[in-house]
């Protein structure tokens, strides 16, 4: 992140949070789950709100100067490496559910829901999130990543409207509280009670409105994290604050997560790299590395497993799930350092060839 260290505890909870969305997806299918722990995985939705939110912290810190200074000749790059980091492995797990939608249609079982084939175009340009459909097909989890890239598409005009350094810490915290109550307002106009109502209709705004609060945590953290002792005690009491009043005082989903996480994601990275902070360890930082290839490649993994190794779909044993998640596991380390990297490297070396003089 420009000439800063890289904030390793975030880097961990990411790949926690990619393993909530993982257990999350799985959830009605782990034979004997106890209503407590079903319950807490049937929040696991709530993650892909924390990766929007650190998605914009961690894009403000590296890209904000870059394109303030650069211009508008520094955009294209800036969408290039954004490009790189995301389109290549949706694209090799859209070649997977392609050859998992031709598997069924061969056999009899074609399935024009899950694999709508006229809306392929539209998941191969990533904007299948945009409006353009009205329920989730392919690979459910990429329409997050659609989502994104509408995000990185605005941010360059983030950058030019509105410069964090400037702003009194006091307006930025007042901006955020106006950014989740637009939220609330929108999503609850429309009955929607909880930030996974009607993805395709609200996913793209939802994104926006976090994405943009992460660039304002990375702003709260760029004046704090020198003597961070004082933000993160009130970044903490914000946290327990909202903690509570969402599960005890029934306040809205959609009100309170926002808030919760915006003061989660300031409290880590002002902790960030305290001695003997677990997040830090070498273990969960590799998680996060892999987390992309873990929240892209486990959803058409598990379809898959089912085919060859369930026989009920909703009573699956804990061995098998056991098995499941090793696969889980072994699949993210080998997209990670087979396919994303590469090709992700591949296309940011890649220049466009100079004109030859007539």
């Amino acid at each position: 992140m420009n000439d800063r260290s890289e904030l390793r505890a975030l880097t961990s909870v990411r790949g926690i949070a990619a393993w909530f969305v993982v257990l999350f997806h799985i959830r009605l299918s782990i034979a004997g789950l106890s209503p407590f722990w079903l319950g807490v995985l049937a929040k696991g939705y709530l993650a892909v709100d924390f990766f929007f939110m650190l998605s914009g912290f961690v894009i403000w810190l590296t890209y904000a100067n870059r394109l303030r200074d650069g211009g508008f000749s520094e955009i294209p790059r800036f969408l290039r490496r954004r490009i790189a980091r995301i389109w290549p492995l949706h694209l090799f797990m859209l070649g997977c559910a392609t050859l998992l939608a031709m598997l069924f249609a061969a056999s009899g079982r074609a399935d024009p829901v899950t694999f709508p084939f006229a809306e392929l175009p539209l998941h191969l340009l990533l904007i299948q999130n945009w409006g353009f459909t009205h329920q989730l097909s392919w690979n459910h989890p990429a329409w997050s990543i659609s989502a994104e890239m509408g995000a990185y598409l605005l941010f360059p005009l983030m950058v030019s409207g509105i410069d964090w350094r400037r702003i009194p810490s006091a307006v930025i915290f007042a901006a955020m509280l106006a950014l989740f109550l637009l939220l609330y307002s929108v999503m609850a106009g429309a009955a929607a009670t909880t930030l996974a109502s009607d993805i395709p209709r609200f996913g793209l705004f939802r994104c926006v409105v976090e994405f943009s609060a992460g660039t304002m945590v990375a702003a709260l953290w760029d004046r704090g994290h020198h003597r961070p002792l004082r933000p993160a005690i009130l970044a903490a009491f914000v946290l327990i604050a909202t903690l509570l009043s969402w599960q005890t005082l029934g306040l809205p989903e959609i009100c309170a997560v926002p808030a919760m996480f915006a003061a989660l994601l300031l409290l880590l990275s002002l902790t960030s790299g305290i001695a003997g902070n677990p997040l830090d360890s070498r273990a969960l930082h590799y998680l996060g590395e892999i987390s992309y290839a873990t929240y892209l490649g486990h959803f058409l993994l598990f379809v898959a497993f089912k085919l060859v190794f369930v026989s009920d779909p909703t009573n699956v044993s804990l061995p098998l799930i056991a098995i499941y998640l090793a696969c889980v596991l072994a699949s993210s380390a080998i997209l990670y350092h087979g396919v994303e990297r590469p090709a992700q490297r591949l296309i940011n070396q890649w220049h466009w060839p100079k004109r030859q003089p007539v």
